[in-house]
């Protein structure tokens, strides 16, 4: 089965760069600014996912839902955040992620990064990564009222572009893409190698995974207005 869509959406950490190595950094040094132990870089790794504060807020309590005392959430911000501006563009690409991009774009698809992370990390990201060219448009976790789970990111990128949801797909690494692609209405594909929470992505509720993104092209229909001129030049599998 090859996928009709016109649109694909990439989740940024841990779906195409690792991230996790200078956010647990980040997260470490917060900790000892504040006086606590540091974390284990793997349970740093799964907290990530769900925004920069919830992160935050994991990291103080060691739980996944526990909320911190205000006060000191407030003091773990700043010095989450200027420890993380100052080595975030050190994160680079996971193996494949360039080549499939560049392969994807060749074939005409429409190409978008949808994040939870906020603008001022992401754009910078992208930039030192030399991924920025790839996306019609970025979307990150303070673009809109709400983000993934929630729908409205991906259904945003989709009026934004002229695609609709069931011409989409998002490709991502978490439990938290694949609800918001469910509730969009778009299909997803998944990779295994990134930070679902310390857990295992359920394949039941995806429509496809990958284990590098260059298999994606090998899962897709060519778009349907750019096939008949491209199917002569450019093998699809």
């Amino acid at each position: 089965m090859r996928f009709q869509v016109k649109l694909v959406m990439f989740d940024l950490d841990g779906t195409l760069l690792d991230t996790a190595p200078q956010i647990a950094e980040a997260a470490n040094r917060m900790l000892v600014g504040l006086g606590k132990p540091m974390l284990p870089q793997a349970q740093i790794s799964s907290y990530i996912g769900e925004g920069v504060q919830t992160l935050i807020k994991r990291c103080l309590t060691g739980d996944m839902h526990a909320e911190p005392e205000a006060a000191l959430f407030d003091q773990a911000q700043p010095l989450y955040h200027d420890f993380y501006v100052a080595h975030a563009n050190d994160s680079q690409p996971f193996n494949g992620v360039v080549p499939a991009l560049q392969q994807l774009k060749a074939h005409g698809y429409l190409l978008a990064c949808v994040t939870n992370k906020p603008e001022a990390f992401t754009l910078p990201l992208l930039e030192k990564a030399g991924l920025s060219d790839f996306f019609a448009i970025v979307v990150s976790g303070d673009s809109l009222p709400k983000k993934k789970p929630d729908p409205m990111q991906l259904l945003h990128i989709c009026q934004k572009l002229a695609v609709l949801p069931a011409e989409a797909m998002l490709v991502g690494d978490s439990e938290t893409d694949i609800q918001a692609a469910h509730a969009a209405g778009c299909f997803v594909v998944t990779v295994p190698y990134g930070y679902n929470q310390g857990r295992a992505i359920d394949v039941a509720t995806v429509d496809a995974t990958v284990q590098q993104l260059t298999e994606l092209v090998n899962l897709l229909e060519l778009p349907a207005l750019l096939k008949r001129g491209l199917e002569k030049t450019i093998p699809i599998s």
